[in-house]
């Protein structure tokens, strides 16, 4: 399949197309490590082909007219596309290394669960209406997040792109022909972004704001600003047991040095640092290292918060690295400033889902959702919207959705998450708070798409 392929016409509706459960089954092995449990579903690989797969397989068995585009995004269409002002709803199937079940499937299942959901109710469309699995938006393979996303609304250039690699040295291109992709197609997707009326993108919460609040579902507000640098610290191989201490230029301590001023730093600006990937050379158990490299990843509530935090990480790193003769080199690869969710759309959703009883809340519309826990999730401070109550969430993670609402008006759902924890095996939502997230889509949905 390559992204040239024709966008075949769109057959009869089956009559009895997988259930949510059994979707999930389905998707489920795809992509899982039996030895940690959690996924590893990196993009252009085998187990991305096999969820590409199960897309595929999903659009066609409800008589969708399934394309993949330029970049590599695949796409599931009820209706004429070529008619404009398109509601489109998906998310992502890829995940970070033993990532968690839920983050991005949980968008995308539920999308084709909606769609469903409408096809019982008997809606009557006005408007085209799609569901899309964008490709690469974790980054774990590339070192980059929202690859697809970024590339269609031209917030990554095919130059750009064509300079990614992986840990092992692939280049993108490369990764994407062995999968049976075109990178020569690669680029902004002007055209496909101005047929798209509204983006919606359901997500399972990265944190605990709706569980400390007791609803299932909430709209998200804005999306902290957030980046990546990466931190390379150059020192000078040498034996592990025959060089004294004080002859060490040891650059693994000045990384350790800064590893520490990251958490203090973001403790006292009250944002969010982490060092999460490490690389070292020559990485081995009785060698001095000469690189060790580290990435960061820092968000915050607001720009300045942002920048104070990581300027203050990087002198602490210059400084430590003066101390012990270790040079070092600050790179930041990536950034995303503050998204606001277009204050229209996310009305509407509120207006929507206040009007069906079967997705209201049914809290207090005066009380708080309760503080966000700080992290993913961090910056919920109980706003509510809507006659029932639905709360209105901040988050400090990254999404398709964000990228996108430069070009286009987009909004998240959130589910609930009773552990908070995201990116880890221990990610979850009960089957319960899955059939609202289902049925506050399928209203959302029916609601601009029906109107």
């Amino acid at each position: 399949m390559t992204s040239s392929e024709p966008r075949p016409p769109a057959p009869a509706a089956p009559s009895a197309p997988a259930s949510f459960q059994e979707m999930w089954r389905d998707l489920a092995p795809l992509g899982r490590d039996p030895g940690s449990g959690g996924y590893r579903r990196y993009a252009w690989t085998a187990a991305d082909a096999d969820c590409r797969a199960w897309f595929r397989a999903q659009a066609e068995d409800r008589g969708l007219a399934y394309e993949v585009d330029r970049n590599g995004n695949q796409w599931a269409w009820l209706g004429d596309p070529l008619a404009g002002d398109a509601v489109v709803t998906g998310s992502h199937l890829d995940s970070v290394p033993d990532g968690g079940a839920f983050d991005g499937p949980l968008g995308v299942v539920s999308s084709f669960a909606a769609l469903d959901e409408l096809r019982r109710r008997g809606a009557r469309l006005t408007r085209p209406l799609a569901i899309s699995n964008f490709g690469d938006e974790e980054g774990a393979r590339f070192g980059l997040a929202c690859v697809g996303s970024r590339l269609t609304a031209g917030r990554l250039t095919a130059a750009q792109a064509h300079e990614l690699r992986d840990g092992d040295g692939v280049p993108l291109p490369k990764a994407m022909e062995a999968a049976g992709y075109d990178p020569a197609t690669l680029g902004p997707d002007p055209e496909r972004l101005a047929g798209i009326g509204a983006f919606v993108e359901l997500h399972v919460e990265q944190g605990r704001a709706l569980d400390l609040s007791g609803d299932p579902v909430g709209i998200a507000s804005a999306i902290w600003p957030h980046g990546r640098w990466r931190f390379d610290f150059h020192g000078e191989a040498n034996h592990a047991g025959t060089t004294r201490l004080a002859d060490r230029r040891d650059p693994m301590l000045t990384y350790a040095e800064t590893v520490l001023a990251a958490r203090r730093e973001a403790e006292f600006a009250g944002a969010l640092a982490t060092f999460g990937k490490i690389s070292v050379e020559p990485n081995g158990v009785n060698a001095i290292p000469s690189l060790v490299r580290g990435w960061l990843d820092s968000r915050a509530a607001d720009q300045s918060a942002l920048d104070t935090v990581v300027a203050a990480i990087e002198a602490a790193a210059r400084e430590a690295a003066d101390r012990a003769g270790i040079d070092v080199q600050v790179v930041r690869e990536s950034f995303t400033p503050v998204v606001e969710f277009e204050h229209a759309l996310r009305d509407e959703l509120a207006r929507i889902l206040g009007r069906h009883p079967a997705t209201a809340t049914g809290t207090d519309p005066a009380g708080g959702a309760g503080a966000g826990e700080a992290g993913a999730g961090a910056g919920a401070r109980g706003a509510r919207a809507g006659r029932r109550g639905i709360p209105v969430l901040g988050t400090g993670a990254g999404h398709d959705a964000g990228i996108l609402s430069g070009s286009i008006p987009t909004a998240m759902l959130f589910v609930r998450n009773p552990t908070g924890v995201s990116h880890s095996p221990a990610e979850s939502a009960t089957e319960d708070d899955c059939a609202a997230g289902v049925l506050a889509l399928a209203d959302v949905l029916e609601g601009l798409a029906c109107a």
